[in-house]
């Protein structure tokens, strides 16, 4: 028996920030900006925090094990399993350590340039509200560090 999409889409909507950014660089350099762990060390986190990172197996069961260090020096240990790997098109990860969601990130070739999506899926609305007062100001920042980082590799 299927499920009809259209009855369980409208109900993820209050579970999942969404966001998307065309990146000046071509699909090839961003997916390699994400799948290339010294890279993806350099600016994944908002704006101030830097990563150590302790495994980054990315295939689909493989983990990655990260510390986020915070400005103010806390530290934020990070665990997820990859779930899908399809290079140059799409990484989904399930974050299992914290708040937990599975986040869903896309890259798709727009003119010479990428369209990378960002869908955060947390397990309830709940859990979404709670942590989506800053998780998505936090996205964002990841982003500009992205566009940054792609910036200077131009």
């Amino acid at each position: 028996m299927t499920e009809s999409l259209g009855d369980n889409a409208d109900s993820f909507a209050d579970r999942e920030p969404v966001t998307s950014r065309v990146l000046d660089a071509p699909q090839a350099r961003v997916f390699q900006a994400f799948s290339d762990s010294d890279q993806l060390a350099r600016w994944w986190g908002p704006r101030g925090f830097t990563n150590t990172f302790e495994e980054f197996d990315l295939r689909p069961g493989g983990a990655w094990r990260f510390v986020m260090h915070g400005p103010d020096g806390t530290n934020y240990p990070n665990e997820s399993v990859f779930v899908e790997v399809v290079p140059r098109e799409r990484v989904v990860f399930r974050h299992h350590s914290g708040h937990e969601f599975e986040m869903t990130i896309t890259f798709a070739e727009q003119a010479g340039k990428t369209r990378l999506g960002w869908r955060q899926r947390f397990d309830s609305a709940a859990e979404c509200q709670r942590v989506a007062s800053f998780a998505v100001e936090a996205n964002e920042q990841n982003l500009d560090r992205l566009q940054a980082l792609l910036a200077g590799l131009a």
